[in-house]
């Protein structure tokens, strides 16, 4: 993840208190698409277990807890705990708004005894299929060419070039007027003098916020902003 600034165009209902949706480009966009990417591991150290609804903090307390007596030889817990992520092409070049969250190294390997012999270990001491040589030697991880960097200089997910609405329940969309016109009346907004236009910048404690609402919340827009939004009136 990349230093990027990020900000939302939030439409507000001010008598029912609740965002309607949020024109945003392509920086949030990418934020948004790249939490599908993260590895339930990282959701939860990015979270804390106390923070966690259901079990899942429980899972990785017990991953914590248990003695490397009663993992299998070649399991290592951090892999659990810290899992890589990894994503090709897309996960370059989306803003950072999340804290950073360390990985453990993953290495490939392959036979030591014939190159010919196309099998990959992850381990170091596993053996050879076909010989029962070590497979001790190192390979290194090449990405795939990325054709959108290639002729456009864009990374992440989506293209620049749009305005894309967000629902509060974090459903994305190409932003049209119509489709604009079409919600109002769905939500059967009577005074338009009641709708409020607000611009919201987004940090690493935003991200985060927004991370814990959509596992949580069909209204995670409202949740995260309307709160900032009213502490800042008090200010």
């Amino acid at each position: 993840m990349e230093e990027t600034n990020v900000s939302l165009k939030l439409l507000i209902d001010t008598e029912s208190q609740k965002v309607l949706f949020a024109e945003a480009d392509k920086n949030f966009i990418d934020f948004l698409f790249h939490i599908l990417a993260l590895p339930v591991g990282t959701f939860i150290a990015l979270l804390t277990k106390q923070g966690m609804v259901g079990s899942l903090g429980n899972i990785y307390e017990s991953i914590e807890n248990l003695s490397t007596n009663y993992l299998r030889p070649n399991v290592n817990k951090e892999t659990l705990l810290k899992p890589i992520v990894h994503i090709s092409g897309g996960g370059t070049g989306v803003p950072l708004l999340m804290p950073k969250v360390e990985s453990s190294s993953r290495n490939l390997y392959r036979c030591s005894g014939s190159y010919s012999h196309s099998y990959v270990a992850d381990d170091s001491k596993a053996k050879c299929p076909s010989c029962h040589s070590s497979m001790s030697d190192n390979l290194s991880f090449v990405d795939s060419p990325n054709a959108n960097t290639a002729f456009s200089g864009e990374r992440g997910y989506v293209k620049g070039v749009v305005t894309y609405m967000v629902m509060d329940d974090l459903v994305v969309k190409p932003m049209s007027t119509i489709s604009s016109m079409t919600l109002l009346n769905r939500f059967n907004v009577k005074d338009v003098g009641a709708l409020e236009e607000k611009v919201v910048d987004l940090g690493i404690d935003e991200g985060v916020k927004l991370l814990k609402a959509s596992i949580r919340s069909k209204s995670a827009l409202t949740d995260v902003f309307l709160p900032m939004l009213k502490q800042e009136v008090r200010q």
